[in-house]
Formats: structure tokens, C-alpha cells, sequence
């Protein structure tokens, strides 16, 4: 972003500069994060032109991968909306003599076909293109329902002892507040509200008035999760989110995220709903909006295993070696 800021505008003719980087900014930092808005800034503002994978081994003081950004503020008409991806990783020539982590080096004509790739702006198996949004996303948050069961067990009474708004009672209120809640035994509730009641009515006839804070706490200690137990409403009678089951999903830039929720989302968790509070600061919309540019995805070549055949034939040629040996020890 520094370059950035250094380049010349538009109207003076702009300019392109060229970058090397390590993989890191391609992917790393999710929806929201400063290096997924710098590459939101950089894809929204069209201009990346390309990005080069280079060999391995290329640099004095470390082998990792790097990449060349190419970035313009003018870009060609052809190239408007468009980022060329070329992988130039295999065209790496050996050195005779390495010079620390520098191993390889690229070669004159290896330099010119890149540059001709470039040039040429063409789909080859070494050069990808590629429209901006498809390295977009919205991070959308799935939710799904409250389910909580209540006992006044002794497990859970013993859990008691570690709320802290429990711990600040005094001894007497202790007392008083464990004996209110052995009244309610080991019933089994399903519906908060049902419980709450009937926890109100036990702590009315010990004389206790409990605070919201201390509720809370009584009803945390004495619950846990139960897939079947019926869903805890807030006080607008609206499910109540768990924080446990919460995930996230991505959704492609273009495309609806209530359309992906119902084919993705949907026939897996029916009960599952859009946080719709959760919205993307720049236009607004439900979902936080991320980039990335999964590189070595798009230039990835599935390669087959072996056929099982060869792989037997391949452990019975170990076997047999080892009984061999093992023979051979025993004469």
C-alpha cells in the first residue's frame, strides 16, 4: 500500500509497479481483517494486473515461495476487470554452486517466456485469467437455537459452588439458595421458562429475591445441552442463539447468500438461521466481505494413485525380503 500511495495518478498516465512477496498476502487474514480489506482495495480498485509464481529457492536467505505482483492504475481495456495468474514455479534451473538458501535461478529465455505469457494475456496451462469477483466472498454467521435441559441433580447443584455471582452470597445466603434449589429435585425440565417459574416459586419460599446476575447464574449451573430439549426464546420470544453450535460460511461475492443458505445450509440444519445483524461495513449488505487468491488451487493437476495391483505387488516384494532376513538370521 506504501507503493500505492506512490504511484502517479490517472490523468498523469498512472503507473505499474512490480512486487515480491512471499505467499502470505495471497490468503492470509480472513472476511474483515486488514490484508483481506488491502486486497479488497487493491481487486475492488482494479489494479492487479497479474501475479507471477516463482521457482523455489530464488532468494539468499530463505527457499520459500514468492510471488510478483504486477499492479497498474491504468490498466489496458483487455485487462479491466481481469487478474492473469502465471505459473512460472517449474521454470527454475539448477546453480552449480549454491549461494546460501539461493539454489536456482531462472535462465534469459525462461525470463522472456514470462514476460511473453504476460504479454500475450492468453489461457495457457501456465497462465489463468481470471474476473475480479471470483476471489471475493461474504463471511455470513449461521446460528442455531438455544436447547437446554434443567435438573437440580447433586452434579449440578456441586456446580453451584464455581459461579462467581454465587460465590459473592454469604455463607447464610449460600445455604438458603442450594436449599431452595434441592426442592426442586431431580426432575427433569425441558422448557426454561418451565424451570424458571418453578425455580422462582422454590427461592420465594426461602425468603430469597435473586437478582437477574444471580438467576443467570443458577440456571447456567443447573442446564446443559440437550438436542431435544425445546428452544430458549428471548424476552422477544425469538430463538435464542448458541454460541457453541455458531459457524461461519462463505459465500461466493457473487451470488445470494440466502440462495447458498437454503442449497448448502439448510437440508443439513433446518433449524439454522442468517445472523442478519452481522453486515459488511463499506456497502452495508448481510455477510463481511473477504478476498483471497488461492493460488496454487487454480493451477492444481489431480494425479492419481497407483493401481492397488501394484501397490500389492510392492508389499509382498517387502515381505518377502523381510522373511528373507529373517532366515538368514536364524541359520
Amino acid at each position: 500500500m506504501h507503493l500505492v500511495a506512490k504511484m502517479r495518478t490517472r490523468q498523469d498516465g498512472g503507473s505499474r509497479i512490480g512486487i515480491i512477496l512471499n505467499g502470505s498476502p495471497l490468503f492470509t487474514g480472513g472476511a474483515g481483517s486488514g490484508e483481506s480489506e488491502i486486497r479488497r482495495y487493491l481487486l475492488q480498485h482494479d489494479m492487479v494486473e497479474a501475479i507471477v509464481g516463482l521457482p523455489t529457492d530464488m532468494f539468499y536467505n530463505t527457499g520459500i515461495a514468492t510471488y510478483v505482483w504486477v499492479l497498474s492504475n491504468n490498466k489496458p481495456a483487455e485487462r479491466k476487470g481481469k487478474v492473469q495468474l502465471i505459473n512460472a514455479a517449474g521454470r527454475a534451473s539448477k546453480m552449480r554452486k549454491s549461494l546460501g538458501s539461493k539454489r536456482q535461478y531462472m535462465t534469459d529465455r525462461d525470463i522472456d517466456d514470462i514476460v511473453r505469457l504476460y504479454g500475450t494475456f492468453e489461457e495457457t496451462n501456465e497462465s489463468k485469467i481470471f474476473p475480479v469477483e471470483i476471489f471475493g466472498y461474504r463471511r455470513i454467521t449461521v446460528e442455531r437455537p438455544l436447547r437446554l435441559n434443567f435438573a437440580a441433580s447433586a452434579e449440578r447443584l456441586a456446580k453451584l459452588d464455581d459461579e462467581k455471582a454465587i460465590q459473592k452470597l454469604d455463607d447464610a445466603e449460600q445455604a438458603a439458595l442450594k436449599a431452595a434449589c434441592e426442592q426442586l429435585g431431580e426432575q427433569r425440565y425441558t422448557n426454561r421458562d418451565t424451570f424458571t417459574k418453578a425455580l422462582i416459586n422454590a427461592l420465594k419460599a426461602e425468603g430469597l429475591k435473586v437478582s437477574a446476575p444471580l438467576q443467570k447464574a443458577i440456571l447456567s449451573a443447573l442446564s446443559e445441552r440437550d438436542p431435544e430439549a425445546d428452544t430458549c426464546l428471548d424476552k422477544n420470544g425469538n430463538p435464542e442463539p448458541d454460541a457453541g453450535l455458531r459457524d461461519n460460511e462463505n459465500v461466493p461475492y457473487n451470488e445470494s447468500v440466502f440462495d447458498y443458505f437454503e442449497r448448502e445450509v439448510k437440508p443439513h440444519v433446518p433449524d439454522a438461521w442468517i445472523d442478519e445483524e452481522k453486515r459488511d461495513e463499506l456497502d452495508g449488505r448481510i455477510g463481511i466481505v473477504g478476498f483471497e487468491i488461492p493460488f496454487n488451487r487454480h493451477f492444481y493437476q489431480f494425479t492419481p494413485p497407483r493401481p492397488l495391483e501394484e501397490i500389492d505387488a510392492d508389499l509382498k516384494a517387502c515381505t518377502d525380503r523381510i522373511k528373507q532376513m529373517i532366515e538368514g538370521l536364524s541359520v
